[in-house]
């Protein structure tokens, strides 16, 4: 087989590599959000909130590489389920703060051990999982240019 069929093999693949990985983490992180109550995107947008509560939906949307249409049903079913508050600004009203509820609060307590579960069925050793971690922001960083 010449180099150019060899080159679209959907093993030789990162594109497909990353995916199925993705897939993978999504079913795990499923089995671990679902007793606490929440979806892996709901999931992300509470991280960002235990570490820095009362910002707007913008700053939440670059954080997560989300744009607004895509955050707001999201933020939408966390303020359903009383897990944030959603507010309009006082400086301007176009802009919507998104405030942890107590309740919100509560499920970090919940959480905090999801990242030692993720290290566990990773099998590998936090410093792999670090430079794996620095890989991919690397290649995210250069594909986004």
């Amino acid at each position: 087989m010449d180099q150019d069929c060899q080159n679209l093999k959907l093993e030789n693949q990162l594109c497909f590599l990353i995916y199925s990985t993705n897939l993978a983490l999504n079913q795990l992180y499923r089995k671990l959000l679902t007793p606490l109550g929440i979806t892996y995107p709901q999931y992300l947008v509470m991280l960002v909130l235990w570490e820095k509560d009362e910002i707007t939906v913008s700053e939440i949307g670059n954080k997560l590489f989300l744009e607004s249409s895509t955050l707001t049903p999201i933020l939408k079913k966390l303020e359903a389920i009383q897990l944030v508050n959603r507010t309009r600004s006082k400086e301007d009203e176009r802009q919507v703060i998104i405030t942890l509820s107590e309740k919100g609060k509560k499920l970090k307590e919940q959480a905090i051990n999801i990242p030692a579960h993720i290290l566990e069925a990773s099998s590998c050793d936090m410093t792999t999982l670090l430079g794996l971690k620095d890989q991919l922001t690397q290649l995210r960083t250069n594909i986004a240019k």
